[in-house]
Order: C-alpha cells, then structure tokens, then sequence
C-alpha cells in the first residue's frame, strides 16, 4: 500500500469525506487509561484480515455505515462533552485525511489517541498523538505485513500493543521487544491474551517469568459488556 506524503497533511480535514464504522461514547478497555471515559472514532475499511479480528464488520471499505465530513465527526464528538478521542478501526491511518483531523483535533485541545495495525508508516501523525502500535504476531496470519520502522520511531507516550493467540505468539513478542529495545523507548508495552483463546493466569505466569515491565491487557469492555457487542 502507498504510504501517506506530507501532501497528506495539506488535506482540509473539515471538508475531507470520512468512512466511518461508528463513532460512541463508552470506557476505553485497554492499555494504560483503561476506564476512563473516551470517544472512538472507528474508521471503516482495513486491508489486514487478522484471524483473531474481534471487528470484522468495520473491515470492508466498500460496506461504509457512515459517509461523512470531518467537521460533523468533530461536532459529533463534540456532543459528548468528552476530551479524549481515539481512532481506531478498521485502520484509521488506510485514509490519509485521518492524519490532518486528528491535528485539527489537538489544535482544538483534546487528547487524541490512535490504534494503528502497524502496517502503515506512523511518522507522519502529529507528535501530540498517542500511537498505539498493534504489532501483529503470527497466530494473526498478518505478521509479514508489519511496518517495522514504526518501531524505531516509538515515543515515552507511545504504546506497543502485541495481541497473543498462543504461547508461541508471546514468545515471537519477547522477540521483537529485545530485537527493538522497545522497553527502553516505551513504559507502556501491553499484552493482550486474544479473548477466550488463552488462559489469563497463563499469560500473567508467561509475563512474571520474563522479569521485565510488561503490562497484562485485559480488554475490560469485554467484561462489562457482551464481548461481541457494537458501540461499547
């Protein structure tokens, strides 16, 4: 896929046209502001097809639910009166127009946070951003389309994401932490058991073993709420 350009960045985000999937108010589930109040943006559309998808409804580009501007996504999120705003999808970073709306939006003062795949070059995005790297690893069947460059990019503020399917998805993380130093450029590195596939006490066990500051991601939306439930 062709990366996105500084021309990217030029794009008009309020008249820019958006496929979305949905945009709600609800707890963000994961990593380290788990629990507090955010709204998501999730885009529609994502060339990835990651065997553990948990959001398969927002992957074809072609089946939008919402075509629209960014100024009605900013007015929409407006609405809810909440300063923290995270895009996720789908792949945000797949519509190019994302990058310069999510700049919009911290001129405007919010907190902006965006949930990547890993596949797209992440260099662009504005430096206030939260990058929330999802390293694929290979029980998803997406691990060679990885952007490795994303990883020496990493940021104190950022955070690394590896979604584990099995024991041996753990150990091909543990790989690309050290192959990365990634502990050494982030506080935040986050693993996520892939839900219902492993054991939760495994993984922590898995995590203690290594000694090193991993934090256990337990998707707590999936908790409060149905796990395949839309808009939470």
């Amino acid at each position: 896929m062709q990366q996105p350009t500084v021309q990217a960045l030029e794009i008009n985000p309020r008249t820019e046209l958006f496929r979305l999937s949905e945009i709600f108010y609800s707890i963000q589930g994961e990593g380290t502001r788990a629990g507090l109040p955010c709204v998501f943006v999730r885009m529609q559309g994502c060339k990835l097809r990651c065997a553990w998808c948990d959001t398969p409804y927002a992957l074809d580009s072609r089946a939008t639910e919402l075509a629209i501007t960014g100024a009605e996504i900013i007015a929409k999120i407006a609405e809810y009166n909440c300063k923290f705003v995270e895009f996720t999808g789908g792949e945000p970073l797949e519509q190019y127009g994302t990058f310069a709306l999510m700049q919009q939006l911290c001129e405007m003062g919010f907190l902006v946070a965006v949930e990547t795949g890993g596949h797209i070059d992440a260099s662009l995005l504005d430096e206030r951003i939260i990058r929330i790297i999802d390293v694929k690893c290979p029980d998803s069947k997406m691990s060679s389309l990885n952007f490795w460059q994303n990883l020496e990019i990493i940021r104190p503020t950022d955070e690394v994401k590896f979604v584990v399917a099995s024991r041996s998805d753990f150990d091909f993380a543990m790989e690309i932490i050290r192959r990365y130093d990634i502990v050494a450029r982030t506080a935040t590195i986050l693993i996520s058991p892939t839900f219902g596939a492993v054991e939760l006490k495994d993984a922590a066990e898995w995590i203690l073993a290594e000694n090193l500051p991993l934090r256990l991601q337990l998707q707590i939306h999936k908790f409060i709420w149905e796990p395949n439930r839309r808009g939470v």
